[in-house]
């Protein structure tokens, strides 16, 4: 255990002076602050690193995780990040990315009790309430989930335009883009789900605020 903890220093030290070879300044420019195009609301899964499979370099992408990428309207953590990233760092696009294979989906398919995170995985089982049907007739279990993976985000996605942040964004300006992908752990791929929202205006009118 010793030697892999000593082991990550040492990465450490050998990232810090690769970097320096492609860019004597490089930490110098990102100590002058930060504004990055992207906000991405990924899952915590630690094979999804959100720079590394975009081949973005740090600075472009302002992350949050949590398990199953979720968008829950009274998580604070999530509001705060979202507010900071659109109100102060006015990013450009949102993009919430699932993945397949993710294991609070597969969690919430199932009802075993797995501790203080049932309470969390709740939120995820609504959204295959809300998609029952179509999730049902799948008999495949493989292609379920992943189905399931894919409605998740579909339904957070759309959690994100019914907050007051997103809708007092679109307000003032019309650069503001909100995105659904899917990673597959198994190729590496991104797969777009094309659901891209720009203002409330496919939202029903219940969730509409006269802002």
């Amino acid at each position: 255990m010793e030697t892999y903890y000593n082991q990550l220093l040492s990465n450490n030290k050998k990232w810090v002076a690769d970097k320096l070879n492609e860019d004597p300044e490089f930490f110098i420019k990102l100590a002058h602050g930060q504004k990055p195009p992207v906000l991405w609301i990924g899952c915590s899964d630690s094979r999804v690193p959100a720079n590394e499979i975009i081949g973005a370099p740090p600075g472009e992408v302002f992350v949050h995780r949590n398990i199953a990428n979720m968008v829950v309207h009274s998580d604070m953590n999530l509001l705060s990040v979202l507010d900071y990233a659109v109100n102060v760092l006015e990013v450009k696009h949102i993009i919430v990315c699932g993945h397949y294979g993710c294991g609070g989906v597969q969690t919430a398919m199932a009802n075993s009790h797995v501790g203080l995170i049932d309470n969390w995985i709740r939120h995820i089982k609504d959204v295959y309430r809300m998609n029952y049907e179509e999730l049902q007739v799948i008999e495949n279990p493989k292609e379920r989930v992943n189905r399931y993976v894919e409605l998740n985000v579909f339904e957070q996605v759309c959690n994100l335009a019914k907050t007051s942040i997103v809708q007092g964004a679109w307000e003032r300006r019309s650069d503001l883009h909100l995105h659904g992908w899917v990673y597959d752990v198994a190729d590496g791929l991104i797969k777009d789900l094309q659901v891209t929202l720009k203002d409330n205006s496919s939202l029903q009118s219940v969730y509409k605020l006269d802002i």
